[in-house]
């Protein structure tokens, strides 16, 4: 355990499975271990929960939703609002834990715990706007009413990567429109999760509100765990962020009970840098939108595509930025890029650096792995890469930035678009209308024009293609968790 949490946070950190308002240990007391992936350090035992623990937990929520889907809505926005005081109280606490399971720097971490907790501010003030409408029909005969109500008891199944917004951005709209849930957070970095249900738990058990609104199940075995809740009756509603592979898979499951979906799956992304742009703000964004959480993000920055006038100048500005970064442990003071979350990562990423490598493609920095404890890899940028490179092809999830040329707007566009998936994007030019025109023409659920950032709980988040099916965030985040009924009256 790392002593860079505080002994408070250290002897209330629940670490069982969370069913009906109690935190209990998984049947037959099986865990998992917790590694830090800067010290690779055990850092906690966390409870292992079965496909009867999952059951259990469904339960729960199947037995509160009635209770729940009652609650006043201004009452259920006010959990949510004590919610996010709570954990803005405890910014330095929830952080520092994020840096010991996750690996990224203090600053991300606070960065990550503001940006997660907005979710629960958000949406208990969506919790008193719920749409609706009544109105007289066109003939005159009749009154139209069209009701919105929750789906029902939702599963949420949440990343590594971050570990409180991706909790947040799922709890906070379902718990909104009135839907309880069973949370499966990831098995390298459940603790944060667990940290923002007990918040939640407390705040309901304290008003006297139905303790299995909120459950969750860690485990170390995802599919063994929620494969029968997505065959139960009982369970109306799956939401899933990870890789388009398990989405894939689990949409065919949710298909037998024909479940209502969200999916936030794989990304692609690319980052143009056209003829005009400026290129001191292009690189200055690329090093937002490259190395933010060490590169493991699905709207990370995957192919930097640059007009062949600037490519070579991108690239060794870019690589001049990368070598000047400290890479080491997320808790050290100056660390600007933190480890990868396992050794599994850091083997993925410099497999592909090898290969970009091996086909032609300059190394102007990094490429290496740091000798020592830790899975670190030295933030990298590949000169000269070809479209066709599987760097270019597949998601990096991690420091590594290829360069890609093109020679004029058609072929960058061609070149974007040229991937199954279709998350986010990212241009900069100083012209209007270019900017208005890769708007139309870039095949992404989300754009950033001359910014490296585009997250916001206030805005809808998701993709198109391979890349997922649903939103999350803003008014279109919590229409994913309700129902239409229409009434002729």
């Amino acid at each position: 355990m790392t002593s860079t949490l505080s002994p408070a946070l250290v002897s209330h950190l629940p670490t069982g499975l969370l069913v009906g308002g109690r935190w209990v240990p998984a049947t037959g007391g099986r865990t998992f271990e917790v590694v830090d992936p800067a010290t690779e350090e055990v850092l906690f035992d966390v409870a292992d929960g079965s496909p009867e623990d999952g059951r259990r937990a469904l339960a729960a929520a199947h037995a509160a939703a009635p209770a729940w889907r009652t609650t006043a809505p201004r009452e259920r926005g006010e959990v949510l609002r004590a919610a996010y005081e709570r954990i803005v109280a405890r910014t330095d606490d929830v952080a520092a834990l994020i840096t010991a399971e996750c690996g990224k720097p203090l600053g991300e971490a606070r960065a990550e715990v503001l940006y997660g907790a907005d979710f629960l501010r958000w949406y208990a003030e969506e919790a008193v706007r719920l749409p609706g409408l009544d109105r007289r029909a066109p003939a005159g005969t009749n009154r139209q009413l069209v009701r919105r109500r929750p789906v029902g008891p939702a599963l949420l199944i949440t990343p590594w990567n971050f570990p409180i917004a991706m909790a947040t951005r799922k709890i906070g709209p379902a718990l909104a429109a009135g839907c309880t849930v069973v949370v499966k957070p990831a098995h390298l970095a459940p603790l944060t999760t667990m940290l923002v249900a007990e918040v939640l738990r407390s705040e309901l058990e304290a008003r006297g509100l139905p303790a299995g609104v909120v459950n969750v199940v860690p485990t170390s075995r995802a599919a063994d765990a929620t494969s029968p809740l997505l065959t139960d009756p009982r369970l109306r509603k799956l939401s899933f962020t990870g890789s388009t592979a398990v989405g894939r898979t689990l949409l065919a499951q949710a298909a037998a009970q024909v479940l209502d979906v969200s999916m936030e799956l794989g990304g692609n992304a690319p980052f143009l840098v056209m003829a005009d742009a400026d290129l001191d703000a292009a690189v200055e964004g690329a090093v937002v939108a490259k190395l933010r959480n060490a590169g493991q993000s699905c709207v990370a920055a995957n192919r930097f595509l640059v007009h062949d006038s600037l490519a070579r100048e991108f690239a060794h500005r870019l690589a001049a930025r990368f070598d000047a970064l400290r890479v080491g442990p997320g808790a050290a003071d100056g660390t600007d890029v933190g480890p990868l979350v396992e050794a599994a990562a850091v083997d993925k990423v410099d497999e592909l650096v090898v290969d970009a490598a091996d086909g032609g493609a300059q190394v102007l920095a990094g490429g290496t792995r740091p000798e020592g404890r830790g899975f670190f890899y030295r933030p990298t940028v590949l000169q000269g890469v070809t479209p066709d490179a599987r760097v270019a092809r597949e998601e990096i999830f991690g420091p590594v930035a290829p360069v890609v040329a093109f020679a004029d707007d058609d072929e960058a566009v061609t070149l974007a678009n040229d991937t199954e998936h279709g998350l986010a994007a990212y241009a900069y030019t100083t012209s209007l209308d270019r900017a208005m025109r890769l708007s139309d023409d870039l095949e992404a659920g989300m754009i950033g024009i001359n910014r490296g950032m585009v997250s916001d709980a206030s805005a809808p988040f998701g993709g198109l293609k391979q890349s997922g099916l649903g939103r999350e965030g803003g008014e279109a985040g919590v229409e994913e968790y309700l129902e239409t009924v229409y009434v002729a009256l």
